[in-house]
């Protein structure tokens, strides 16, 4: 029996990590097989290193949809890996744009046919599954109309002495 699949819409976090997992898993298998190391999360960072050039972590993060500390984290692993630098912001010394490197560029030349052959992938998997990709559109609005933090809070019974509301909303 799957646990998972038997609790329908109460196990959807798990369900959604499940998915993620599953491709995750199959991509990393993918990389593995051309001989590349590399790690599924820095491929949003470098897909867009690779669209839109040089970004700030505060760009990269806007554009992901994701904090800027997970960004900052990747940052990290990416220029320990050699695949990423950082230069100068031309408009504001604080900050500072990251930049592929020649590793970094080759690299992205390598996986170009792969990332086209994944696109391609998914697009197939999402059309088999009548359009997964509009119920997952359908999610993240209803997600931004309210947090599931909100909802949950708002089922929670209260203590009669707890004075605190139980909304995280203002």
């Amino acid at each position: 029996m799957d646990y998972t699949k038997s609790m329908g819409g109460a196990a959807l976090g798990a369900r959604l990590r499940r998915l993620s997992e599953a491709i995750d898993r199959d991509a990393t298998r993918a990389y593995a097989t051309i001989g590349i190391r590399f790690e599924q999360r820095w491929f949003g960072v470098l897909n867009q290193l690779a669209l839109n050039g040089p970004m700030t972590v505060s760009e990269l993060a806007a554009a992901l949809r994701i904090t800027r500390a997970s960004v900052s984290q990747t940052r990290q692993s990416l220029e320990d890996a050699g695949i990423v630098g950082t230069e100068e912001h031309s408009s504001d010394a604080r900050q500072r744009h990251l930049v592929l490197t020649n590793v970094g560029s080759k690299l992205i030349r390598r996986l170009k046919p792969l990332w086209r052959a994944m696109h391609d992938a998914a697009l197939e998997v999402n059309a088999e599954a009548d359009n997964a990709v509009a119920a997952l559109d359908r999610l993240d609005e209803v997600l931004a109309r309210q947090s599931m933090f909100d909802r949950i809070m708002e089922r929670l019974p209260r203590a009669d002495n707890d004075p605190k509301p139980r909304s995280a909303k203002p």
